[in-house]
C-alpha cells in the first residue's frame, strides 16, 4: 500500500490547440447568465472524447456546438443545434451520446450530423439537467443529472440506461453529481460530487444494484469541487479538481500525481485519455491542453470490438 505521506509528483500541462477565432463571438447567453454569473462568453468547452479514427470531439455548452478536432489540432464544427450539450461519449456503433442539460439524453450521428433524442424525460418527469455520462463494457450507459443541486438541495440523480432500454435510478440524493466513470471490472461506479468536494463510490452487486455507497475521496480547496473523472489501466482515478488541477489517485484512492497549469489561470474541467496522454478541456480559455501520465487510460466502450 502506498505511503499516504509520499510526495505527490507534479506534471505540467501544455497547450495542444485553441478554439479558432472564427468560432468565437463573446456574448451573454441564457446558459451563461446563471452558470457564469452573467459574464459574456465565447465558448465553454467540456466533454472531450475520442472516436475510433483518433479525432477528439468536445462540446460547447452555451452555443449548442459539437466540435471535431483532428490529430493536428485543426477544428471543425460538426453540428450546432438548439441545446446545451454538457458531456459526450461514443457508443461502439459510432454514435456520439450527449448529456444535454436542456434536452436530456441525445445521440449524434457523426456522418450525417443528425441529432436524435434518446431520452427527453425519465418516467414522464423532466430531468434536472444532465451533465456527464459513461458506457460500461456491456453497453449500459451511466449518466448524471446534476441540475442546480447542491449541499442545500441534495437532489441530484444518477441514472443507468440498460443496453436493453430499461432506465434505472441509482442515486436520488446527491449534492451536484458531475463526472462519472467505472473501474476496469465494471464492479464499481465513481461519481464526482462537486458541491460536497467528494468522489462517491457505488459498489455494484452481481445484477448491478448499488450497495453500501460511500465516499472514496474527500477533497478540499479550489473554488468549486471535482468535475470530470476517468480511470486508468491500474484502476487509478483521475479527478479534475476545479481551481487546483487534475489529481491522480491510485487504486487505494491515495494521491500520486497532480497535473497543474503553473501560474496560468485555467479551468480544467474534463479529460479524455489517448494511451498515456490526457487531453483536457480548459473551459475558460477555449483550449485543449495535453499532459503525459505514468499510466495509460482504460479502454473505452467505443474502442472495444
Amino acid at each position: 500500500m502506498l505511503n499516504p505521506f509520499m510526495p505527490v509528483k507534479k506534471i505540467e500541462v501544455k497547450r495542444f490547440t485553441s478554439l479558432p477565432a472564427k468560432f468565437r463571438k463573446r456574448r451573454r447567453t441564457a446558459w451563461s447568465d446563471p452558470n457564469r454569473q452573467g459574464l459574456a462568453v465565447d465558448s465553454f468547452l467540456e466533454g472531450p472524447s475520442f472516436d475510433r479514427q483518433g479525432n477528439l470531439w468536445c462540446v460547447d455548452i452555451p452555443f449548442g456546438r459539437i466540435f471535431r478536432v483532428d490529430r493536428k489540432g485543426e477544428w471543425e464544427l460538426a453540428v450546432q443545434y438548439d441545446g446545451w450539450p454538457n458531456g459526450l461519449k461514443f457508443h461502439r456503433d459510432g454514435r456520439a451520446f450527449i448529456a444535454d442539460y436542456k434536452r436530456g439524453l441525445l445521440a449524434l450521428h457523426p456522418k450525417t450530423g443528425k441529432v436524435e433524442e434518446i431520452l427527453g424525460t425519465a418516467f414522464s418527469e423532466s430531468f434536472k439537467g444532465l451533465n456527464d455520462l459513461h458506457f460500461a463494457d456491456n453497453g449500459d450507459l451511466y449518466f448524471t443529472d446534476q441540475g442546480q443541486s447542491g449541499i442545500a438541495d441534495p437532489t441530484g440523480r444518477v441514472w443507468r440506461l440498460r443496453a436493453n432500454g430499461e432506465l434505472q435510478k441509482l442515486v436520488a440524493n446527491a449534492p451536484s453529481p458531475n463526472g462519472i466513470t467505472l473501474n476496469k471490472k465494471n464492479s464499481q461506479a465513481y461519481v464526482a460530487i462537486t458541491r460536497a468536494q467528494q468522489i462517491w463510490r457505488l459498489p455494484l452487486m452481481a445484477r448491478g444494484t448499488p450497495s453500501k455507497t460511500g465516499v472514496a475521496i474527500q477533497l478540499s480547496g479550489g473554488h468549486a469541487g471535482p468535475d470530470g473523472i476517468e480511470m486508468d489501466t491500474e484502476d487509478g482515478l483521475l479527478v479534475c479538481h476545479l481551481g487546483v488541477g487534475i489529481w491522480r489517485f491510485d487504486a487505494n484512492m491515495l494521491p500520486t500525481h497532480l497535473v497543474h497549469a503553473g501560474k496560468k489561470h485555467r479551468l480544467m474541467t474534463n479529460l479524455a485519455f489517448n494511451d498515456r496522454k490526457i487531453y483536457v478541456t480548459d473551459s475558460i480559455n477555449g483550449e485543449i491542453l495535453v499532459a503525459t501520465m505514468p499510466v495509460a487510460g482504460k479502454k473505452m466502450y467505443a474502442h472495444r470490438r
